[in-house]
């Protein structure tokens, strides 16, 4: 079974929770407002629009409906399907959800796939490779950007794409596959190519890795990439 997911969160800091859930299983969806034990962050609101105001009568996340779908589903059998999935998983372990299946990140695989993407953000995509022709599903979502429900369709219909390139089971093996980048998207350099500055700022590019605690593995593997050839 295919179980795209998405979370929205109270922020991005370690301490952080999720604050909604939306789940798209068996022609089925599942949405779902949590009350978190942290506070939603301002900066977080503005992008999902959630309040604490709005969340503080919910059910917390054990407590949950969603939850109980989340636990049924949790099996060596089924397989989910998340964009930035290190991140969904990585929440999920907070609330107790260990997913024991395969898992596919979509983010991973339009890096490896479509790398010719200025952006890989879920919006982006969903414009970039016109996703947005194919929202009047029967599924009766209403495209609503950063809904978990919503952005769920989108993982599913991202999905959907990138099987015209590659098989689940290619999919699967991308997710864990490192992934070489060539440009920074963030930092001093943003826009640079990685290999330009490991030429030129070696310096800089180890400083980020003794310093930059929150550098995600492929960054990691292609700042060490890089290095090793100059």
């Amino acid at each position: 079974m295919l179980i795209f997911l998405d979370i929205e969160t109270t922020g991005l800091e370690e301490q952080d929770r999720i604050c909604s859930l939306g789940i798209i299983a068996q022609g089925k969806t599942y949405y779902e407002l949590i009350k978190s034990p942290r506070k939603v962050r301002p900066e977080s609101s503005a992008i999902h629009h959630l309040t604490n105001e709005m969340l503080q009568d919910k059910k917390t996340f054990k407590e949950s409906e969603i939850y109980k779908v989340l636990q049924e589903y949790n099996s060596i059998d089924n397989v989910l399907i998340a964009h930035n999935a290190p991140f969904d998983i990585k929440m999920l372990q907070k609330e107790g959800i260990i997913w024991q299946g395969a898992i596919v990140d979509t983010l991973k695989c339009v890096r490896h796939l479509i790398p010719e993407c200025e952006q890989f953000s879920l919006q982006y995509l969903r414009y970039e490779l016109k996703l947005y022709k194919l929202e009047n599903s029967n599924l009766g979502i209403t495209p609503q950007a950063h809904n978990a429900l919503s952005d769920a369709l989108h993982v599913k219909l991202l999905y959907e794409y990138l099987l015209e390139i590659a098989s689940l089971e290619e999919l699967q093996n991308l997710t864990i596959e490192p992934l070489l980048i060539s440009k920074f998207a963030f930092g001093k350099y943003k826009g640079r190519y990685i290999e330009e500055i490991a030429m030129n700022d070696a310096s800089y590019l180890h400083w980020m890795l003794n310093n930059m605690s929150d550098i995600d593995e492929d960054m990691q593997y292609s700042l060490e990439h890089w290095l090793k050839l100059f």
